[in-house]
């Protein structure tokens, strides 16, 4: 393939490779090879547009105003014409010198016969809309690139790095490597992928992740290339550089996206090289039998099928580009399409249905302990501990407001209990197994343990209450899955590793269709094949230890995919945000998608061969027929262009939610 003719997966024309022939050229045959980016290239095609559109309309105006200056009117009119239809020749004869014959010659061979029948006026006027025509799909088509362009555009060039001797240096953001120490201040965009170590701030990641709400970072917080830092100055150690940030994996995934092709772009590009000899075989069979050159003209311009080429290419653009404005990223388009047909859904438990951290749901005091003084205690142990119940209970502590007392002499035995001193008492918080062990009657025990983790409190030998936690349901889980079967979904389904009694409890609030409890990720995946026996499936998980399903499932939906490099490799949709409401967005941006193309594609079939028959009988005139070519592309365009707000009204809510 040529790559000077093409630019971050698109032609000249703005077509990506998706509608390419092996050897790089563009079906829909426009100026592929000519050198410079996308842009430059249209800009140039603007120029011609300009000078030949003014050459070609002053011509009218001398022969309307002035009539005897009619040397002067055929001049401007043959200038005009051949400025107006160079572009488009020159293109179709580097096609035919390379020994290729597509759709760009239908055109040239139009303009060409106007041009001999001695219209010179007419011959213009056809260039002219053609060319306008090249210029707008040029200009709209190209979504990759302009996309690209923005990212490339959030994170900065240059870095604040942190020299041995704590004094700042500016270098470009390229020289950045792993584990420096860079300072990013408030208002400035984060150049690489890092861990804050000293400082905080709000981060705002709606470029990355799609979620409207700011979010709070402090020390060990992760952040990420190209997200704004708004409040405060940050000290941060790089952790990734380059193509391997989570800005760059975006701009990968955008490239893949409209890289790929879907079936009914796979079948336009089966048939493309049998299409212009066909419609130039039924131009000579239209001269021979009605010797109008006219009609030949007409037909020459209203069979290049541009409205049809476009149809799927302009939708799927439009819909990468809602899906990315909700931090929805598609490796491949065709699974675009597959998302309309899915039926089915399988789901994690932890980290995709819940929130995939404990926290405290029960606090039971015995005897005259009160709620706050058991918290207190417990929390003043647990905190020197990294385990989910310490944090649980320290979080709960500071958003009490409940102040912490000093601890002593504290132990940790792993993942059964801690012991410290507080005000030269023993404190111990851990497990029933753990305090039996140690002769300590417990008085009672909790009735919920089957649901709950339970953590009992000792104060000098003396058990003063349990406290329970539980991985809490996600806020809008419920809301999902009822957007989901409103949207027809037949099936629901829960797989996790947990308890049968805490899955039992998932599923009856969840309204959960079926479930398996205690599975391993080779069950999973077993259940998931079961499931695809009668219906297509989509797997949805957290991407890091469901692999095995999200690739086993017809489409896989990695949830939370930011920075996750396991994720993105192993589903066919990344979400960039734990939002379960952006999986039904999904879908109905899937299907809604799927309806536009179709639309798309009705419209450009009756176009093309309702205008091939209204040219063959004589009632399509070329200039009409070039008039009607670049408003049915239009036409198109526009109608894909509705797509681009799907989603709204989700970030419009969660806009309204912030306020």
């Amino acid at each position: 393939m040529d790559h000077h003719s093409c630019n971050n997966g698109h032609c000249a024309c703005g077509h990506d490779h998706g509608h390419h022939k092996m050897d790089g050229t563009c079906i829909c045959g426009h100026d592929h090879h000519s050198e410079g980016v996308g842009h430059d290239r249209s800009m140039g095609k603007i120029v011609f547009v300009l000078v030949g559109g003014i050459l070609t309309l002053n011509s009218f105006l001398l022969n309307g105003i002035f009539p005897e200056q009619k040397f002067a009117g055929q001049l401007c009119a043959l200038l005009g014409a051949f400025i107006l239809a160079f572009p488009i020749i020159w293109t179709a004869v580097k096609d035919l010198v390379g020994g290729k014959v597509y759709m760009n010659e239908l055109v040239a061979l139009a303009i060409l016969a106007a041009l001999a029948s001695g219209d010179f006026q007419i011959a213009g006027v056809i260039a002219f809309f053609l060319l306008v025509t090249i210029i707008i799909e040029t200009r709209t088509a190209s979504g990759a690139q302009r996309s690209i362009e923005e990212l490339v555009k959030l994170a900065p060039d240059t870095a604040r790095r942190l020299g041995p001797d704590g004094n700042e240096e500016n270098v470009r953001a390229a020289e950045l490597q792993l584990h420096d120490k860079i300072v990013v201040r408030p208002g400035e965009n984060f150049p690489v992928d890092g861990k804050i170590i000293s400082g905080e701030s709000t981060v705002n990641q709606a470029s990355i992740t799609g979620e409207s709400l700011p979010v709070e970072k402090s020390e060990k917080s992760d952040v990420f290339a190209g997200t704004q830092n708004l409040t405060g100055a940050v000290i941060v150690e790089v952790t990734r550089i380059g193509a391997d940030t989570t800005l760059g994996k975006v701009q990968e995934m955008i490239l893949q996206a409209e890289s790929s092709r879907t079936p009914a772009v796979r079948i336009i590009d089966r048939y493309a090289g049998y299409y212009t000899p066909t419609i130039l075989m039924i131009g000579c069979i239209t001269w021979w039998f009605t010797g109008s050159i006219d009609s030949v003209i007409a037909f020459l311009v209203i069979s290049c099928p541009c409205a049809v080429v476009l149809a799927t290419p302009t939708a799927v653009v439009a819909a990468v580009a809602a899906a990315a404005r909700l931090g929805i990223f598609i490796k491949n388009i065709a699974h675009l399409e597959l998302a309309s047909h899915i039926k089915s859904f399988v789901f994690d438990k932890t980290g995709t249905l819940t929130d995939g951290l404990l926290s405290v749901v029960a606090i039971h005091p015995f005897g005259e302990t009160t709620n706050a003084k058991l918290l207190q205690v417990s929390a003043s142990v647990e905190r020197f501990s990294n385990h989910p119940t310490a944090l649980a209970l320290v979080k709960l502590a500071a958003e009490a407001e409940i102040p912490l007392l000093d601890a002593a002499d504290f132990k940790e035995t792993h993942g059964r209990g801690v012991e410290a001193t507080l005000d030269s008492k023993q404190v111990i918080v851990g497990r029933a197994n753990f305090l039996k062990e140690r002769a300590i009657n417990l008085k009672e025990e909790a009735a919920d343990s089957d649901t709950m983790s339970i953590v009992y409190v000792v104060l000098d030998g003396d058990p003063i209450g349990w406290i329970g936690f539980r991985d809490k349901l996600r806020n809008e889980a419920a809301e999902m899955l009822g957007e989901l079967r409103a949207l027809g979904i037949r099936h629901c389904a829960m797989v996790t590793g947990d308890r049968e009694a805490v899955a039992a409890e998932v599923a009856a609030k969840l309204q959960i269709d079926s479930y398996e409890s205690g599975c391993l990720p080779q069950s999973k995946v077993a259940f998931v094949e079961k499931l695809k026996t009668s219906s297509r499936v989509a797997v949805v998980g957290d991407g890091v230890n469901d692999a095995p399903a999200l690739a086993a499932g017809d489409m896989g939906i990695a949830m939370g995919a930011i920075g996750s490099d396991i994720a993105v490799n192993s589903a066919s949709i990344a979400l960039m945000t734990n939002d379960l409401r952006r999986i039904p967005a999904f879908l109905k941006l899937s299907r809604k998608s799927q309806v536009i193309v179709n639309q798309n594609l009705v419209f450009g079939m009756l176009f093309v061969f309702g205008g091939m028959v209204l040219s063959i009988i004589g009632v399509m005139t070329p200039v009409w027929a070039a008039v009607l070519h670049a408003a049915s592309t239009l036409i198109i365009i526009f109608n894909s262009a509705r797509l681009v707000r799907t989603g709204e009204e989700l970030t419009l809510r969660e806009t309204a939610k912030e306020q």
